[in-house]
């Protein structure tokens, strides 16, 4: 007898004891950036959360959804370009779940999904562009991508919010060749800035002398401050040129003063 009312003590106890952690089990604490997509059955119920909810243990069940924006490293991807050069590149998207209950059940792995649609976009936007657009360009091509990945992904419930190209990797062959373009380019601008400063100083000197010519002793008097200059230089000899027509000019001057 003793017998079996501890056995039937023990049962009783088990029995509170697992209607105890049932009851528990039903209490969930979702955090304010957690939402919670809560299956009936195997049906879709309803999104909970943040915060206390209720989960019936068997006849419901709960997917946690994170709700922060995730950032990914999308790993370098082997890309050729428009003009048939080929570079490896790597980016970084940033995006998060806006829908739970899209994401939960319109793709087994939005992670895992969103790592490969980036991948792929990635190699065929850029493989649309030339090496120079790839890189002076980039602002432009990370707006490409992140619409196109926003637009892909939005069946899903994610949000694109942002993508970065961070390296464009090339070969020692075509680093190579770049920097001869680029030497070859600054010679180029060093010579027609040469031959702008040429023509500039032309024009100024048509003028400056056609001022001159109006004035005689204007000439006089640049051949003097010029002398002054040199002379300033303290030179043993000092190698002068005089031109006739200064002479000339100076003689007529000389016979005028005189006459009068």
């Amino acid at each position: 007898m003793e017998f079996l009312v501890y056995s039937s003590e023990i049962f009783w106890t088990s029995v509170i004891f697992l209607v105890l952690l049932i009851v528990l089990s039903m209490f969930k604490i979702l955090r304010e950036y957690e939402r919670g997509v809560i299956f009936l059955l195997g049906r879709f119920y309803k999104v909970k959360g943040p915060g206390f909810i209720i989960v019936i243990p068997l006849i419901q069940q709960m997917v946690r959804v994170d709700l922060r924006t995730v950032v990914m490293d999308v790993p370098s991807q082997d890309v050729i370009s428009r003009d048939n050069v080929s570079v490896r590149v790597n980016a970084v998207i940033y995006f998060r779940v806006i829908d739970s209950q899209k994401a939960i059940i319109n793709v087994e792995n939005f992670l895992e999904a969103t790592s490969q649609l980036a991948q792929t976009t990635l190699r065929s936007v850029l493989g649309q562009h030339e090496l120079d657009e790839m890189l002076a360009n980039r602002e432009m091509l990370n707006d490409d991508i992140q619409e196109i990945l926003d637009t892909r992904s939005d069946a899903w419930g994610i949000k694109v919010s942002n993508v970065e190209i961070k390296h464009v990797d090339l070969n020692e062959t075509m680093i190579r060749a770049i920097a001869r373009q680029a030497e070859a380019e600054r010679t180029r601008r060093a010579k027609v800035i040469h031959a702008s400063g040429e023509n500039e100083a032309s024009t100024a000197l048509v003028e400056a002398a056609s001022k001159l010519a109006q004035e005689p002793n204007a000439i006089l008097l640049r051949y003097l401050q010029t002398l002054t200059e040199i002379a300033g230089e303290k030179n043993s000899t000092i190698v002068f040129p005089l031109p006739l027509d200064l002479i000339s000019s100076l003689t007529a001057t000389l016979k005028k003063d005189n006459g009068g």
